[in-house]
């Protein structure tokens, strides 16, 4: 195999590699958004089957209470805080943690070891052209 091949398959490596760090840092983002979402959006709590009463409960975003529908508990009569919990949140945002990670250094690989190939090729023809200068 020449060397021209060899560099083209090496940075093709590379780009599959920094593809899979985009995807899993998509992920990653996806997860953030569902964690805002949860965190931010209002939302309406089920009171069938716990009272005569049939109509959802609406519930105030979790991250904006203060004293509010979703920090109360079932003792007041509100079924708001039992609907969307904070480790259900946090738990989204963990998951985050590990495809964030692992994306930003599939990325980083794949982008430096393409940049370093392009940077060695660059090196090399600049060797040719020094050389054909000389002799």
């Amino acid at each position: 195999m020449r060397s021209r091949e060899y560099d083209l398959q090496f940075r093709d490596r590379a780009a599959r590699i920094r593809t899979w760090g985009l995807i899993l840092l998509s992920l990653a983002a996806l997860l953030w958004i569902w964690c805002a979402v949860l965190l931010v959006m209002p939302y309406e709590a089920d009171t069938s089957g716990k009272t005569d009463y049939r109509s959802p409960a609406h519930c105030e975003a979790r991250l904006f209470t203060d004293r509010g529908t979703a920090n109360h508990g079932l003792q007041e009569g509100n079924y708001c805080a039992n609907e969307r919990d904070w480790p259900e949140a946090l738990a989204v945002l963990g998951a985050s943690v590990p495809l964030s990670t692992v994306g930003v250094g599939l990325f980083t690989v794949g982008t430096v070891t393409r940049r370093m190939s392009a940077h060695g090729e660059a090196m090399r023809e600049l060797d040719r052209l020094a050389e054909g200068r000389d002799g």
